[in-house]
C-alpha cells in the first residue's frame, strides 16, 4: 500500500419511514455511532456516547462528536488518509451539522478520499458499496442496512449496529486496497455484469477528483450534478 488509509463511517439516529428517497428532507438525523478502521490495525475503533447508567445514548453528544473530529484530525496529521464511500455527500455533511464544526469537517472532507465521489466524477453516476464489494468476492450483510440501523439502535441492539458500521469500514478498506493494487475499481452492474473504472493515479482526494473533466452524461435522463455532493462545502 502506498498510503495509510483510515476508513470512516457513521450511523444516523432518526428512525424514518420505509423507502425514503430523500434523507435531507428529514434532517437533522442525529448520529448514534461511528467507526474507523486503519490499514495497519486488525480491529476497528467504535465511538458512541453513553447515558448516565453507562449504556449507549440515543445519539452522540456534540462534545463526543467534537472529540471524534479532533481524533480524525490527529490521525490525518500523523499520516493517515481518510477514505469513505459517499463520505463527502453524507458522513461529513451530517457530522458538520450535528457537531456544528463546519470548518473542520469541510477541511477533512476536501482532503479525504471518497471512493464514490471519485467514481462519480469519472463516470457521471454512483455505485453502491455492495456493488464494489461483490466484485471482489465480498458483500454487506443481508439482514441489516443503513435504513434499519436507527431502529435497531433504538431497540437497544447496540452491538449489532456497532458490528455493522465497523464492517462497512472493513469493506471500504478492502475495496480501496484491492482497487489501488489493480489500478482500477470493479463493480457488478445492475445487469449482473462486471465492469471497471480505471485508477491510473490511484485514488484521488475530493479536491483532486473535483478537477477531473466532466464525463459525457448525454445518455442519461436526469444526470446528477457534482453539486449534489459538494454544495454543503460552500
Amino acid at each position: 500500500m502506498s498510503q495509510k488509509y483510515l476508513a470512516f463511517d457513521i450511523e444516523t439516529a432518526k428512525v424514518l419511514p420505509e423507502n425514503v428517497s430523500d434523507l435531507n428532507s428529514h434532517r437533522p438525523l442525529g448520529i448514534t455511532c461511528s467507526a474507523i478502521w486503519c490499514t495497519d490495525e486488525s480491529e476497528p475503533e467504535v465511538f458512541y456516547s453513553t447515558s448516565a447508567d453507562g449504556s449507549p445514548a440515543p445519539q452522540m453528544s456534540k462534545q463526543d462528536l467534537t472529540s471524534l473530529i479532533k481524533y480524525l484530525e490527529t490521525k490525518v496529521d500523523s499520516g493517515y488518509t481518510i477514505i469513505t464511500h459517499n463520505g463527502l455527500g453524507f458522513d461529513f455533511d451530517i457530522l458538520a451539522e450535528e457537531s456544528g464544526l463546519y470548518s473542520a469537517c469541510r477541511s477533512l472532507a476536501i482532503q479525504h478520499v471518497d471512493m464514490m465521489f471519485h467514481f462519480f466524477c469519472g463516470k457521471g453516476f454512483p455505485i453502491s458499496l455492495n456493488a464494489a464489494a461483490e466484485a471482489i468476492g465480498l458483500s454487506k450483510p443481508t439482514d441489516i442496512n443503513g435504513s434499519v440501523a436507527p431502529a435497531l439502535w433504538k431497540g437497544n441492539n447496540y452491538q449489532e449496529v456497532l458490528d455493522y458500521v465497523a464492517q462497512d469500514c472493513r469493506l471500504t478498506l478492502d475495496i480501496a486496497e484491492t482497487s489501488e493494487q489493480n489500478s482500477r475499481i470493479s463493480w457488478i452492474t445492475k445487469r449482473g455484469k462486471r465492469s471497471y473504472f480505471e485508477l491510473p493515479s490511484g485514488w484521488l482526494t475530493v479536491e483532486q477528483a473535483s478537477e477531473l473533466p466532466q464525463p459525457d452524461t448525454s445518455w442519461m435522463d436526469n444526470p446528477w450534478p457534482r453539486s449534489k455532493f459538494t454544495k454543503w462545502l460552500a
